[in-house]
């Protein structure tokens, strides 16, 4: 209950945006009520969510497979995250260029918080780790509107 308090940005936008799972464990469900069943139990906090819809406290919601469900909003949060993609470790650099000094790489599956995305680049920042990844190596950050 708390977290839906918590977050009253996320439970006012208009859909399509975007959100994280913000609980150990959440249930993606065939639609918006528990007595849907169950999908797909996600056991990973800060993963990003594509919010397509809404329907009471319900959210209709994609994941980066592109899997569609139910998600209670007590179970989301308005923290933007973005997960790293691709085949192959990602450079994350000192800053938003291409040529720009690589600070670190991820792992391709790495969530973080992003946050100054613009120009084709966005912060990434993994528990204190920062550096600049580029949007086509992570999914979470694509404009929606």
């Amino acid at each position: 209950m708390l977290a839906a308090l918590a977050s009253p940005a996320l439970a006012q936008q208009q859909p399509p945006y975007w959100a994280s799972i913000d609980e150990p464990e959440a249930r993606m469900r065939t639609g918006p009520s528990t007595e849907y069943p169950t999908m797909w139990i996600y056991k990973r906090e800060r993963l990003p969510i594509k919010i397509l819809a809404r329907y009471k406290a319900w959210r209709k919601v994609e994941d980066h497979d592109g899997a569609q469900g139910w998600m209670h909003a007590r179970l989301l949060s308005a923290s933007r995250t973005a997960l790293i993609i691709g085949e192959q470790p990602q450079a994350l650099r000192s800053k938003p260029k291409a040529d720009a000094r690589v600070t670190w790489r991820v792992q391709p599956g790495v969530v973080g918080k992003i946050s100054q995305c613009e120009n084709g680049w966005c912060l990434f920042d993994v528990r204190g780790r920062l550096g600049y990844v580029a949007f086509d190596d992570i999914w979470g950050d694509e404009p929606l509107k």
